[in-house]
């Protein structure tokens, strides 16, 4: 039985991390509840603020588990919008341009009329958090074990997600010993400048953090193993706990069953410059998800594609042509080694590398938690 009760259309958003969650607070400023019917469905319980997530899988200082996974049931604006709980496992659309439904993991459909995927990525290791709150909190304090037992961690990937939880349990025990293995030979990607690759790698051996790069651990130890050997073949013989944290994959599985063609090869969502689906009018996607020329970050999302789609989302439903153009976003980048270091870099103008101070001004000290919070109404 698809949830469809009265002569509302449906807009419904699967996804409620950056992207999704961005999304539905704006259309429930915008959409008159008497003719729409807003409806977020996600998989989890509550958002969980992803940005605090590799401080707080280290250390329990700012009882982050509290601060940053948060409800949704102060997001939308004056109550305009539902919250569903369930994993999206299929979209079975009546026609490109007619809407259909949503079907759930527990055999429940959600009609639409209106569809935004913004499903996000799936990570690896400590940030890869269970749907539950109880189960996130329990994932949480197990790692925070893992990790102050470990007299030698190994992290696996350099790219921000591997620096930061880097520099977090440098920042949390000062005298553990903490190796990066990077598959390239300088920190992060080539989409960032020379420059500021070399400047983050300084900061990262002056925090006493041992690099390994241009290599990579081509299968992980047990549990409980001690040692593990590199595809180069450089021994880490006292390594108690290798973390993995390359990079992360799209959520996308589900979305073959509206259109394998919309997926590229990488699991990416093909879409048009509006951010409607190619081929599939009334449907867009947004966030991690699509196949674009940039890297994947929640600032993209908030102030590139959520205007975009919601502007568009609007025309689509009264019957306007969708003029609303994603044209890209400049490549900017912050990355915290703890609470008071780290580096960044801004994509305008000449290209500007901003150190320490900037990056815990911005990013490093409260991980954006207060204002996210405020985001979902919240202290």
């Amino acid at each position: 039985m698809s949830k469809k009760n009265d002569d509302r259309k449906n807009v419904v958003i699967v996804g409620g991390g950056w992207a999704g969650h961005l999304l539905a607070k704006a259309l429930s400023a915008k959409l008159d509840p008497s003719r729409y019917n807003l409806i977020l469905v996600t998989a989890r319980e509550s958002f969980i603020h992803l940005i605090a997530a590799a401080r707080m899988v280290v250390t329990s200082e700012g009882d982050l588990e509290n601060q940053a996974i948060i409800p949704y049931d102060r997001l939308f604006v004056n109550g305009n919008g539902t919250h569903v709980v369930g994993a999206v496992t299929a979209i079975d659309e009546v026609a490109p341009g007619k809407g259909g439904n949503v079907v759930l993991n527990n055999g429940e459909k959600i009609h639409y009329d209106v569809l935004a995927l913004a499903t996000g990525s799936t990570w690896p290791g400590p940030i890869n958090f269970p749907d539950s709150d109880a189960d996130a909190i329990a994932s949480i304090k197990d790692w925070r074990n893992k990790i102050a037992n470990a007299k030698h961690v190994v992290i696996v990937g350099g790219g921000p997600v591997g620096i930061e939880t880097a520099g977090e349990i440098k920042d949390a025990y000062p005298d553990k010993k903490v190796t990066l293995v990077h598959s390239e030979k300088q920190l992060v990607t080539d989409t960032y400048p020379d420059r500021w690759r070399q400047d983050i790698e300084w900061r990262v051996r002056k925090r006493g953090i041992d690099l390994i790069l241009d290599d990579r651990i081509d299968s992980f130890p047990a549990p409980g193993t001690i040692g593990v050997t590199t595809h180069n073949g450089k021994e880490l013989p006292d390594a108690e706990l290798v973390i993995p944290s390359y990079g992360p994959r799209p959520n996308t599985a589900y979305i073959a069953s509206l259109d394998p063609s919309v997926l590229t090869e990488q699991g990416f969502v093909k879409v048009n410059p509006t951010l409607e689906i190619v081929n599939h009018p009334g449907v867009f996607a947004l966030g991690d998800i699509i196949d674009w020329r940039e890297q994947k970050q929640a600032a993209k999302a908030g102030n590139g594609h959520v205007p975009v789609v919601a502007t568009n989302i609007q025309g689509y439903i009264a019957g306007q042509p969708l003029n609303k153009i994603y044209k890209g976003s400049p490549e900017m980048i912050l990355v915290p080694l703890g609470r008071s270091g780290g580096s960044g870099y801004i994509g305008l103008l000449w290209g500007i590398v901003v150190g320490d101070w900037v990056t815990r001004w911005l990013k490093g000290k409260t991980l954006m938690v207060p204002a996210v919070r405020k985001q979902f109404g919240l202290s």
